[in-house]
């Protein structure tokens, strides 16, 4: 395929996967100071500027990582972000005042990592976290003084919780627990002193499609996601006094998705359901002329990403497919609102390209939803396709701008993203049909979209790659070994090779959920020939394509030695591979330089094998 049979310009690697401009704006408590990222010398820093997010500073001084991750405080005086070192997962907090410019480490605790539990507006000046700090598998819960740096705990973990939930008064009143059948037990108590006792269980049928969200602002009762005796994820108020549920919103094919609660009286005032895109229901009528605003201001799919305290300005993001994220002010009295900036905007000079919802039919029946990203231009006749497969694997793809897809498109390649089973979103039963079926009927899924693909007449037969990070870097994987035939190259990024060493070498802080695991995916000492049998690294001899392969190598999720095995079983076998190793980078690349390389041995790799086209290194 040559350069000149494109009619868009080639998109460099920068603008897809360099840093953004500007990004992730939040609004201060007062209402009068906006805070977002942006890079120094190339990493993501927080800069603070007026209302309109206008005459901005940086008040942060990362060098290495970049901050990704940061909120106010309430005394509209502090930032708090977390950072941890090399990707290792082990999250420190800091705080940044304002005021002197003083960066604090508040939680200095090697091999330690830090979980934000609670902000409560009512509250400024304090914080709930979790700390796996006296034991590694278990975190407990710590009230942070933040402005003294004081910590105490506050909840003692009993050796089974795997996540907490606090009261409209920040008192620990709620946990959650993972059974030994791969399920979830709800704790709850009166108050901070009492002892725990069991509130409901959701067995492994349920357990991916249900959650504790918030306690009502009076404490007598329970916002959940509950699945039980229904198929999709419902959003029950559980009274917690009687025992009485009632059902707030439901949707008979798709789970309950975001939720969004007043911040101050915690009702429920809107629920999203992700069907081909996101679709808001309104539950609070005095918010209804506010979302019929929002949803005119610009196309795409919004979401409401902030709130000052008076609940007057808010901070909107719009999401397309088809170009960069866009930010707005609202102001709810005069239901007026004020640009702040794209995300990325060099991405207005460039054709991108739609994504198109599809539905594709697996062999045993279910009905898989996909996303397609067809090249601009170009006939769509037999075209080289890339199978893009989201990680998780209980996640899902979801419509929108997506680098990769507009990055694949680029070059020439059809991209084709599959929910496939055991994506989230779409029920229980379809969530459960991939119970033990990792290698097996969710590959099916895979190659059943390949195919639909080929008979549709979209892909060339000959030139399909299979491409993915985590479980999606295990999928290309097993498509490379289970189904060799059908791929003419793969890639894998952090992906598990050997599923018995995987399960063995989670980090000690998964510890809760290995009944889960062991359960969906299968039990290393039980389950070995069953796990060997669905393994990439026990079935190397079935290869017949080049494989491009990338960790981390802090990835304390899935270590290195996954790919470090199954690349030296291709050594060993005289297989042809690419192996990238990045030593400063976790489960997945934060660093913008680090995914600039990836993408660039990727796409030559691509383009060697499918015949797309590249940018020159």
């Amino acid at each position: 395929m040559s350069e000149s049979s494109f009619s868009t310009e080639l998109i460099p690697r920068q603008v897809l996967f360099g840093n953004p401009a500007k990004t992730l704006p939040r609004i201060s408590p007062d209402g009068q100071k906006i805070a977002y990222l942006a890079p120094v010398d190339n990493v993501l820093n927080i800069w603070v500027g007026g209302p309109e997010a206008q005459d901005a500073r940086v008040v942060t001084r990362d060098r290495d990582r970049g901050i990704r991750m940061f909120f106010w405080a309430g005394d509209n005086q502090h930032i708090l972000y977390l950072q941890d070192a090399g990707g290792n997962e082990n999250w420190r907090l800091y705080a940044v005042d304002l005021e002197s410019d003083d960066i604090r480490d508040l939680t200095p605790f090697d091999e330690v990592q830090v979980r934000i539990v609670e902000r409560n507006r009512r509250f400024p000046n304090e914080l709930l976290i979790a700390m796996n700090q006296e034991d590694p598998k278990f975190h407990d819960v710590y009230h942070l003084d933040i402005k003294a740096g004081k910590l105490t705990q506050v909840a003692k973990n009993p050796g089974h919780f795997a996540g907490w939930l606090p009261d409209a008064d920040m008192t620990i009143r709620a946990a959650m627990s993972a059974t030994p059948d791969g399920g979830f037990e709800l704790w709850t108590r009166l108050d901070g002193q009492s002892d725990w006792s069991s509130r409901l269980k959701w067995d492994s049928e349920d357990s991916l499609s249900s959650e504790a969200v918030s306690f009502s602002r009076d404490g007598r009762s329970l916002y959940l996601k509950d699945s039980r005796q229904v198929n999709t994820g419902r959003l029950v108020k559980l009274e917690l006094g009687s025992g009485n549920l009632e059902v707030v919103a439901e949707d008979p094919h798709y789970d309950v998705g975001s939720v969004m609660m007043h911040p101050e009286t915690y009702e429920i005032q809107m629920v999203a359901f992700e069907r081909e895109r996101t679709d808001w229901v309104v539950m609070d009528p005095s918010i209804q002329g506010d979302i019929d605003r929002i949803q005119k201001i610009h196309a795409g799919d919004f979401s409401i990403i902030g709130r000052d305290h008076a609940d007057q300005r808010w901070i909107i993001a719009y999401v397309q497919d088809d170009g960069p994220v866009k930010f707005y002010v609202y102001d709810r009295r005069t239901q007026q609102e004020k640009f702040l900036f794209d995300n990325k905007p060099d991405l207005k000079r460039y054709t991108l390209a739609g994504m198109e919802p599809v539905t594709i039919t697996s062999r045993d029946g279910l009905t898989l939803h996909a996303y397609i990203t067809f090249p601009p231009g170009q006939e769509r006749r037999r075209m080289p396709l890339v199978l893009n497969v989201h990680g998780g694997p209980w996640t899902r793809d979801t419509w929108g701008y997506d680098s990769e897809a507009q990055w694949f498109a680029n070059r020439g390649y059809v991209c084709l993203q599959v929910n496939y089973r055991g994506s989230t979103g779409y029920g229980k039963d379809f969530i459960n049909a991939s119970t033990r079926e990792w290698g097996g009927r969710m590959q099916d899924d895979l190659t059943d979209a390949v195919q639909w693909a080929i008979e549709e007449g979209i892909a060339d037969p000959k030139r399909v790659a299979i491409y993915g990070g985590s479980y999606g870097g295990y999928a290309a994987l097993a498509g490379a070994t289970l189904t060799p035939d059908l791929f003419r190259c793969a890639v894998d990024i952090v992906g598990p090779s050997n599923l018995i060493s995987m399960i063995q070498s989670i980090p000690p802080y998964w510890a809760p959920f290995l009944a889960i695991e062991h359960k969906r995916v299968g039990h290393p000492e039980k389950d070995a020939d069953f796990l060997k049998s669905r393994s990439p690294l026990f079935h190397v001899d079935q290869i017949k394509i080049p494989i491009l392969i990338a960790h981390g190598a802090n990835d304390p999720r899935v270590k290195q030695a996954e790919s470090e095995q199954i690349v030296e079983a291709m050594r060993k076998k005289g297989i042809a591979y690419e192996y990238l190793l990045f030593p400063d980078e976790g489960h997945g690349f934060a660093k913008p330089e680090n995914r600039i390389k990836f993408y660039a041995a990727a796409e030559k790799f691509l383009a060697r094998h499918l015949g797309g086209r590249f940018e020159p290194v």
